[in-house]
């Protein structure tokens, strides 16, 4: 995969991710991206671990692992950061 596919797959996984764990509004287009390209990282280690395939190419089960990935990095984030009262 290119630089601008890791780009749009990494901006799609973040989105979607701060979106499930309720992020969203504190993160801007650059976090997403950087979420998400982190996110496939960590989401193909888990499948590679666990037997499946990681990131494959452009398609939708790499995203699907992106998101999976960017969802479990997110809530290891959450878990540290300081609660507001």
């Amino acid at each position: 995969m290119g630089i601008l596919s890791w780009i749009i797959i990494g901006a799609l996984a973040g989105w979607i991710a701060s979106m499930v764990t309720g992020n969203n509004r504190e993160m801007g287009a650059f976090k997403n991206i950087v979420v998400g390209i982190v996110g496939a990282f960590v989401g193909g280690f888990i499948m590679n671990t666990i037997g499946g395939n990681g990131v494959t190419g452009f398609n939708l089960w790499s995203l699907f692992v992106a998101i999976v990935g960017s969802i479990v990095l997110l809530l290891i984030i959450n878990a540290f950061k300081p609660r507001k009262v």
